[in-house]
This record gives C-alpha cells, sequence and structure tokens, in this order.
C-alpha cells in the first residue's frame, strides 16, 4: 500500500445495502492506495442536514463524496461549481472536494446508465426509440439525458409530481428540441406503444416496495430498465423478465459511475471488468447475509 490516504463518502437514505464499498475497496486494493469508503445515512443520522454532512466530509479531509436519493438535485445550490454535464442534467450524484475545501458537482449516473445500455442492449436500440420514464427525480434526469445521448426519437416522462415531470419535459426541450419529449396522460396506453420503459423512482428498492410501471401493459417485444439493484431483481425486472422482456437491472450503473467516480477521485483508471466481478460477488454475498437473517 502506498502512504497515500484517500476518504471517500456516500451520502443518502436507505443505503446500508449499497454495494460501492465493495467496488472502492477493490479499486484502492488494485491500485495499491489506502483508501475508505464510508456510508452516510440520514435514516441513521436523525437531525442531520445535507449542508452540515458535506461541511463534516471537507472538514475530514475527504477527497469528495457520491450523493444518491435524496439529495442529487439538493445538493447543487450549495456547490461551488458544478461540472456542465451535470449542470445540463439538471442532478448532481459526484462531488470533488479540493484541498481548500471547494466542491465541485458531477454527474456520472448520466454516463453510468449510458455505459450500462450500451454494454446490455447496444447503442443502436435507443436510436430513434420511444421510451417510457418513470420517475422524473435526480435519477431521472440521468436517464433521461443518457437516452438523449444515444439518439432516442422520442422521451415520454411520468411522475406522481406532475410539475417534476413538466420540469424534465421543459430541460430537454431546452437542450434537444420539443419534439423529443412529453408527460404522458395515459401510462398504460404510452408504455404498450413504446419500445422500451425505465423505472428511475426508488419505488421497488428495499424499503420501498411495489412496481410503478403497470405491467399490463408489458409485451415480449418490449426491452424494460431499472436503476435500482437491491434487490437486483425488482416486482419491474420480475414483470417485465415473466413475459418475456429483456432487462436491464442497476447493476451497470453503479459499476460504470463507480469506475467514473474512482477515476475523479484518485486519478487512476479502474479495471472495469474487474469491477464487474467484484459487484457479483459481494452482491451474492449481500444476498446470502439477507436470506440468512430472513
Amino acid at each position: 500500500m502506498s502512504e497515500r490516504r484517500v476518504l471517500i463518502g456516500l451520502i443518502g437514505a436507505n443505503i446500508t445495502g449499497s454495494l460501492s464499498p465493495a467496488l472502492f475497496a477493490d479499486a484502492f486494493a488494485a491500485a495499491g492506495i489506502d483508501g475508505f469508503y464510508h456510508l452516510i445515512d440520514v435514516d441513521r443520522l436523525p437531525g442531520r442536514r445535507l449542508p452540515q454532512l458535506l461541511d463534516a466530509l471537507k472538514t475530514a479531509g475527504f477527497a469528495g463524496t457520491n450523493i444518491t436519493y435524496p439529495f442529487k438535485q439538493n445538493v447543487i445550490p450549495l456547490l461551488d461549481t458544478v461540472d456542465p454535464e451535470a449542470e445540463q442534467t439538471g442532478a448532481v450524484n459526484t462531488v470533488a472536494i479540493a484541498p481548500d475545501g471547494r466542491t465541485t458537482g458531477y454527474n456520472f449516473d448520466r454516463r453510468g446508465w449510458r455505459h450500462s445500455f450500451e454494454e446490455t442492449f447496444g447503442r443502436s436500440t435507443a436510436e430513434g426509440a420511444t421510451v417510457v420514464l418513470v420517475g422524473a427525480g435526480g435519477a431521472g434526469h440521468a436517464v433521461a439525458f443518457a437516452l438523449m445521448d444515444m439518439g432516442v426519437g422520442v422521451l415520454i416522462v411520468h411522475d406522481r409530481d406532475v410539475a417534476r415531470a413538466n420540469a424534465l419535459k421543459a430541460s430537454i426541450a431546452k437542450h434537444y428540441g420539443a419534439s423529443h419529449c412529453r408527460v404522458t396522460g395515459d401510462l398504460e396506453a404510452d408504455i404498450a406503444a413504446a419500445d422500451g420503459v425505465v423505472n428511475a423512482t426508488q419505488v421497488g428498492m428495499r424499503g420501498f416496495p411495489g412496481n410503478p410501471v403497470p405491467a399490463s401493459a408489458l409485451r415480449a417485444g418490449h426491452w424494460a430498465a431499472d436503476v435500482i439493484y437491491t434487490p437486483i431483481a425488482t416486482d419491474f425486472i420480475k414483470a417485465a423478465a415473466a413475459k418475456g422482456v429483456r432487462v436491464l437491472n442497476g447493476s451497470g450503473m453503479c459499476v460504470h459511475q463507480a469506475a467514473e467516480a474512482f477515476r475523479l477521485f484518485v486519478g487512476v483508471e479502474p479495471d472495469v471488468a474487474r469491477l464487474h466481478r467484484t459487484f457479483a460477488a459481494a452482491l451474492a454475498e449481500r444476498e446470502t447475509r439477507i436470506a440468512e437473517v430472513t
């Protein structure tokens, strides 16, 4: 191990099942760096607010932190600088902290989800496609812009908060033109007529049970993707697979965004294939542990 010590965090809610610590531990080991990835779960830190947590990381000398639900948009006003890609996306999932305490926000969810989609389905699957996106929060913004990066023809947005769906629609229109995005008026009918559907909500995650996508609208010709990997197969992914739909879970997004963040924080190129293997091993260990408890 080198004498260099790197501290990285993850700030979010309901994150005790995160596999990011395993990914970073392995990447640190491969690079010969003494590093630690610390989970900062606000569910276990009652009363702690995001500004306080960021200040604490600065004081402790962290190189940066990942940001997850529900802070990907709330964190933006707290930062000194926002990377142009994250600014366009309207959400941040990674914050670099300079030695002088200055903070810069990035969005590696966008890049990570895009790389995962290309790995699994191929970029041509998105080109010119009609896609329904369920969820217009921070993860939804990242997925929406990732889809536009790949040349999606029409993006149809659904969110229980209609104002939030309209805000994402306006953001896509600003950068890609109004014809490329609309808010759904009939979720089931729009999914049935689309090429693919993405769940970018927290519904389906452990602690947030359910399926926000009407399974009756799914058919074998669809593809279906979820940003969640806890559990690896959500009720949505299970329902889609049962109908012969090609599916993509959230594992690849986690791996690829971690690779981008590691490169930023440490300045070392991680081995993505190795990270995929590490993720699979950590997932199997986590599921075994959960099965033993239940």
